[in-house]
């Protein structure tokens, strides 16, 4: 499914009034950008809450009113937990290295204190809600089950829940309270604190239980160690026999319920193999047990563990269900979710913002619009005749584009542009300014708007685009491929998503791109489509002829000549074949699925014979 599919389908499907499963209104949900922590080693995506947040408002299921920001925890809630000695080291240098696994520098180390801190006062600010609407509330983050009073662990500083409970009891809340701890790691940190604290029962479900004395001799704890790689059936089974139990014994006022997403099977670290059916019922089965019988104490819902490109999904395929009548919606894939958050982004930003003009009632003319034959008479000063200089740096800082830089040590991007140049507007981030400018060029492209490819439709034309780390040795794993001088940025997704909302902005019906070698001609068929069928039909029997190799072996081998038409007997070479990603319903009915493979088929099969590689 492509992007402009799956938003056309949520735009026909309309803006859905909130829908009911469980309580009376829909959850809360709190969230704050300043969650996001992008550090270079790390598998935790940055954009986990965002990209929730994002599927749920394409879908038209989050009312405006249902998403709070955090704030930041103050110390006064943290020490009523954490020890002041322990709070005093966390400023100090190399202080974190051991608790988050990485070598971070002292400004990585500020920005990770800050960020958990913020993630404290959303568990806060959605227990809270929680309380006060005596349903549902959803932390974009928190669930940081490994911090202890006197210490960090795992990445973890702070216990946000522990702070929670503590602010409430400080309040003058004395009822039982309830921590499901669904991550797939021990929720140690968390039943140690509450070891000697009969009022608050933890239970949780995990891979591994660890060898902490204290939290082994908690007065009140379920403790359910599941080795090996654990699926559906075992999982779901241990869940339903030991839960309820302990719910009808508790007999809970509220419930803290930490819905890791790491035992799902496609998790980057865990070891589970958790289907996503099976995490998704995990999730309704808390969900009905706390909120579906005669008692219904506010829950709190946290989304701790999670790794890798696909640790959003089960967190948002669950929300849907909550949202949608019990039914969950399908989700688009991470290429797709990426351009749903940045065009969210997009929408906090007005046209004048980025064109540094006032905002006009005069149809927008300008004095080419009316004369055309004075265009040439100014030299240009917007990129794209649309972003001025500062709009354009805008656009680039809200997206999160600039601080995903940032966060791999290049603190301070340079932005430079090139107007005016008959093949396009060239756009460079340098990683630094002064003495160090031009020594690292990170990203470079060069876009036009292009009325020529595809007759009465205007395009995005991607005329160049280079992305690198200049910082970053090549290795085995990510071996040199034609065409780079440096390994990549890793931020593909995130720099096309930023061309759709630029094709939005301009009201331009797709992106136009030209592959120059066979990686980024197949790379690119996940969401592009070739303008000619039969270049399509030519990829699929290279990609017939490469399959099992390597993308980086495969183009080596195509670029190195070492395959031949079969029905020809000429050696192949690489050739210009125009690809687009629809955005508009033009484009999508121009490209018409049907009769585009029919054309495939009837251009095709393309055959090729493989040399064996010289040496």
């Amino acid at each position: 499914m492509s992007v402009a599919s799956f938003l056309l389908r949520t735009l026909r499907r309309g803006r859905r009034k909130v829908g009911r499963l469980l309580g009376r209104h829909g959850p809360d949900f709190v969230y704050s950008r300043r969650y996001q922590l992008d550090l270079p080693g790390a598998l935790v995506d940055p954009l986990r809450g965002e990209r929730i947040l994002s599927f749920l408002d394409a879908a038209g299921l989050l009312a405006p009113a249902a998403v709070h920001t955090a704030a930041p925890a103050s110390y006064r809630h943290l020490r009523r937990v954490h020890a002041d000695d322990y709070l005093d080291t966390l400023s100090q240098p190399g202080s974190l290295t051991t608790v988050v696994g990485l070598v971070i520098s002292d400004d990585q180390t500020e920005r990770i204190v800050e960020t958990q801190r913020v993630m404290v006062g959303g568990t806060l600010l959605a227990t809270a809600l929680a309380l006060a609407s005596k349903g549902i509330a959803v932390n974009l983050g928190g669930g940081l089950h490994h911090a202890f009073a006197a210490k960090g662990e795992r990445f973890c500083l702070f216990n946000d829940v522990a702070v929670a409970i503590a602010e409430l009891r400080a309040r003058g809340f004395t009822g039982k309270v309830l921590i499901v701890d669904l991550d797939l790691h021990d929720g140690d940190g968390t039943r140690s604190i509450f070891a000697e604290d009969p009022s608050v029962h933890t239970f949780s479900i995990h891979n591994l239980t660890t060898s902490d004395e204290r939290g082994r001799r908690a007065v009140e704890a379920t403790v359910l160690e599941l080795p090996g790689e654990v699926t559906d059936g075992l999982y779901l089974d241990t869940l339903r026999r030991h839960l309820p139990p302990v719910w009808d014994r508790v007999r809970p006022e509220l419930v803290f319920y930490l819905a890791g997403c790491d035992p799902a099977a496609d998790d980057a670290l865990g070891n589970w193999k958790i289907s996503p059916a099976g995490m998704l019922e995990r999730d309704r089965f808390v969900a009905r047990l706390v909120r579906g019988g005669v008692r219904r104490p506010p829950l709190v819902v946290l989304l701790a563990g999670g790794y890798g490109h696909h640790s959003w999904r089960p967190s948002a395929r669950f929300f849907s269900c909550l949202l949608h009548h019990g039914k969950p919606l399908p989700l688009p894939d991470f290429e797709e979710s990426t351009v749903l958050r940045y065009r969210r982004v997009a929408q906090e930003t007005s046209s004048s913002e980025l064109t540094g003009e006032p905002a006009v009632d005069d149809w927008g003319l300008t004095l080419e619009d009316i004369l055309p034959s004075t265009a040439g008479m100014h030299r240009p000063t917007r990129f794209l005749g649309f972003y001025s200089r500062q709009g354009l740096e805008l656009a680039l800082e809200r997206s999160g584009l600039l601080d995903r830089l940032r966060s791999r040590g290049f603190a301070d991007p340079v932005i430079e542009l090139e107007l005016g140049n008959p093949a396009g507007d060239t756009l460079r981030i340098y990683g630094e300014r002064g003495e160090k400018a031009h020594r690292d060029l990170l990203i470079e492209t060069r876009l036009a708007i292009d009325r020529r490819e595809l007759p009465g439709l205007s395009l995005l034309r991607i005329e160049w685009l280079l992305l690198q780390n200049p910082r970053l040795p090549f290795t085995p794993e990510r071996p040199r491929l034609p065409g780079q001088k440096h390994p990549g940025l890793g931020l593909l997704p995130d720099v096309i998503a930023l061309f759709v909302v630029a094709c939005d902005r301009l009201q331009l019906d797709g992106l136009l791109f030209v592959p120059s070698h066979y990686h980024t001609a197949s790379q690119g068929r996940k969401h592009l489509r070739f303008v000619h069928p039969e270049h399509e039909a030519l990829l699929r029997g290279l990609e017939k002829t490469l399959h099992g190799m390597h993308l980086g072996e495969a183009t080596h081998a195509v670029a190195s000549g070492r395959l031949t038409d079969t029905h020809t007997g000429e050696p192949f070479t690489w050739r210009a074949m125009p690809m687009v990603l629809p955005v508009t319903p033009a484009l999508h009915t121009y490209l018409n699925e049907a009769e585009y493979q029919r054309k495939v088929e009837e251009a095709g099969p393309y055959e090729f014979r493989l040399a064996p590689p010289t040496h």
